[in-house]
């Protein structure tokens, strides 16, 4: 063979090398870019999906607030509700207390002359008008 010959196959050895290099730069630049394409859509997806938890958890945390408030006002009504009841009580066995025509819850009789009630709140000795010494903060007792 010829030196040409040769000198045309290392040159056609050499184009196609040189081709096959180019067309492979192409289609690794060609990959890369539907990789970024593909990465830009993952991004946008997980930034929708951060806005949607941010979203979601906003509205988590409103609804928490809004139970505890709502906890925190039932709490405040059971309390205002036990207050009432405690005082409706007092002011029941108070009347109780006061009321002459009221029975004895023990012998079921009724205690017409026992109890006087003073309008500052002491209360004075049965029958007597005497006053119980001031360090004594029960009735004076019943007589039988």
């Amino acid at each position: 063979m010829s030196t040409a010959v040769i000198v045309l196959i290392v040159v056609g050895v050499i184009v196609i090398l040189a081709a096959l290099f180019m067309a492979s730069r192409r289609s690794k630049a060609q990959q890369r870019e539907d990789e970024r394409l593909i990465a830009s859509e993952h991004r946008e997806e997980a930034e929708r999906n951060r806005l949607e938890a941010a979203k979601e958890s906003a509205i988590a945390d409103e609804e928490a607030a809004k139970a505890k408030r709502q906890a925190a006002e039932a709490e405040h009504r059971a309390h205002s509700a036990q207050l009432a009841q405690h005082r409706a009580d007092a002011h029941a066995e108070h009347a109780q207390d006061l009321d002459p025509d009221a029975s004895d819850p023990d012998t079921g009789e009724q205690d017409f002359d026992e109890r006087h009630e003073v309008l500052d709140g002491e209360r004075e000795g049965p029958f007597t008008g005497e006053r119980p010494p001031a360090h004594e903060s029960e009735p004076a007792q019943r007589q039988a």
